[in-house]
């Protein structure tokens, strides 16, 4: 199992667009990707799970991945987090 912090950047948190950006990459993969935010836990392939952590500016996101392709699924999960889910931030 990996795992790794990052920090949500982008003002608007983990909204409709981002959930759906971040529930797309996270299902190309055949790893389990998990975020946790706040001590709440989601499939990062379901949409609604994603969007009730209600992840906000600044808030903490620990992504787990385990998995054939755990190494990959975690830095792309990651790199979105990270990059303001190419929202510019």
């Amino acid at each position: 199992m990996q795992r790794r912090d990052v920090t949500i950047r982008n003002p608007q948190g983990v909204q409709s667009r981002a959930a759906a950006k971040l529930v797309t990459l996270c299902t190309r993969f055949q790893s389990t990707i998990t975020l946790a935010v706040n001590g709440r836990r989601a499939n990062g392939r379901r949409l609604i799970a994603v969007l009730m952590l209600s992840a906000t500016m600044g808030a903490q996101v620990r992504i787990e991945a385990s998995g054939p392709d755990e190494v990959k699924a975690l830095q792309a999960v990651a790199r979105l987090i990270g990059d303001g889910f190419g929202e510019g931030y």
